[in-house]
């Protein structure tokens, strides 16, 4: 049990998922792969409501909306109670966040500059995994300082919320008004909740699970749902105690031992049949892992160094600049929301693209995760 309460099994359990998948689809068993993520799912309310999907879809729209509504959960607790609840707190992590998603951006675009359709993945790179570089800073124990940890953290929330952005205005497609207006009235229905002093969780969720349907129909991805739904829970319940808290607590494990290790396993499996070390230097997968691995580390570290220089923020106590840049390095690691963009920006294309994908992805991850620790690894004396 103690191995499932530490914060670095999720990521274990998670690159576990991806390894699988990346292994079976490589194997004599990658029909049964494809026919197992085909599985078709459908739900019938009586005639009115009936979605039909196939389960990479239902993990992708509907388990990743959970995985999102935590994130919410995670958000409004750090800027309402949490580290980035003062401007002083959230200014080095904010602007941080900003350099590692521009500069990712912008090396992808450089790369892959003349090919309009390749250029619909420009913000692949731009995201951070949490699971992954939470889980190994927490496996590197000590040789990691807590302030690191924290900014860490920070980054990584803050770039989630900037994927959430990312994702709201730029892959949206086939808007339909009604349902957008209809998911607008569930936002208000919320917002009205929350200011009357609702305190039932299971009253938001049902109100959520409506705003995802109308979401859902709308064209804009229907995870947005739950970033929605979680801002409206309150923080805390008639008596004072956590009620946000203690259902982020409670959701964590679910998300990390199953809803995100599922989305890895039916999202990693790529294979790898024809292709060659030099498939690494097509401008997709190339972009995707230059933005990850040599643009996450110059525009995070780059983006703090300016900020401490200027006098606007401090540097995080206890670190040396050696073990700054090693978790700069760490931000690198795009897994999960990277696939995510990425399913979202070449969807409809061939499935060359699909491909790609999860080779920049997978590619990128790996070496940014390899060389944050590398660097991290051995300790060292304050600066």
């Amino acid at each position: 049990m103690q191995f499932f309460a530490n914060e670095a099994a999720g990521g274990i359990v998670l690159a576990i998922a991806a390894m699988l998948a990346l292994v079976v689809s490589n194997s004599p068993w990658r029909d049964m792969y494809d026919a197992f993520t085909r599985i078709q799912g459908t739900v019938d309310i009586g005639g009115f409501l009936v979605l039909s999907k196939p389960l990479l879809l239902w993990v992708n729209d509907l388990w990743m909306a959970v995985f999102f509504f935590l994130v919410g959960l995670e958000i409004k607790r750090e800027f309402v109670e949490g580290e980035l609840a003062s401007r002083s707190q959230a200014i080095l992590p904010a602007v941080a966040a900003l350099g590692g998603m521009v500069v990712p951006a912008a090396i992808y675009v450089a790369i892959n500059w003349g090919d309009a359709a390749a250029l619909r993945g420009w913000a692949i790179p731009a995201a951070t995994d949490i699971a992954f570089a939470i889980g190994i800073v927490m496996l590197l124990g000590s040789r990691v300082p807590t302030s690191l940890k924290v900014f860490l953290t920070a980054v990584a929330i803050i770039d989630d919320l900037g994927a959430i952005v990312i994702i709201a205005l730029f892959y949206t497609d086939n808007l339909s008004l009604g349902m957008l207006a209809s998911a607008g009235v569930g936002a208000i229905v919320l917002l009205l909740l929350n200011r009357a002093g609702v305190r039932r969780v299971d009253i938001y969720i049902v109100v959520g699970l409506i705003i995802w349907v109308c979401v859902l129909k709308s064209g804009i991805h229907a995870t947005l749902a739950g970033v929605l739904t979680a801002l409206a829970i309150p923080m805390r319940d008639a008596k004072g105690r956590p009620l946000a808290g203690a259902l982020e607590h409670g959701l964590h494990p679910w998300v990390a031992f199953l809803v995100l290790p599922m989305f890895a396993f039916a999202n990693a499996g790529v294979s790898l049949q024809g292709m060659s070390l030099g498939s690494l230097f097509d401008p997709v997968p190339l972009g995707i892992a230059a933005g990850l691995v040599l643009g996450k580390t110059v525009g995070v570290f780059g983006a703090s160094w300016l900020m401490m220089r200027s006098g606007l923020a401090t540097a995080p106590a206890g670190a040396s600049t050696r073990q700054f840049v090693g978790v700069c390095m760490l931000c690198g690691i795009g897994f999960t929301m990277s696939l995510f963009i990425g399913g979202l920006a070449f969807q409809g294309l061939s499935p060359d693209f699909e491909a790609k994908l999860k080779l920049g992805v997978l590619g990128g991850s790996i070496l940014a995760g390899l060389l944050g620790t590398l660097v991290l690894w051995r300790k060292t004396s304050p600066r």
